[in-house]
């Protein structure tokens, strides 16, 4: 994600709040899913923050590229 938060936010309080949120509302949405992370963590712990006056865009979009997991085939996440 390209997000642009205010100084006065931190980081890490800005990822806290967005991964809490998103996972109660996909939750939500997704009764199976419920079920399925019922009492885990639904994000990963960490998290990838820099600013993109020192980078390009090609970086950033390297960078994901690099970190997105690559399905199986036939594998759907209700299963």
């Amino acid at each position: 994600m390209l997000i642009e938060i205010p100084s006065h936010i931190r980081v890490c309080d800005f990822v806290r709040m967005a991964k809490g949120r998103s996972s109660r509302k996909i939750q939500q949405e997704f009764e199976h899913i419920c079920k399925r992370y019922w009492g885990q963590r639904f994000w990963a712990r960490g998290y990838f923050s820099t600013t993109s006056g020192n980078i390009t865009d090609d970086v950033i979009l390297n960078y994901l590229d690099k970190h997105t997991v690559p399905r199986r085939p036939g594998f759907s996440p209700a299963s």
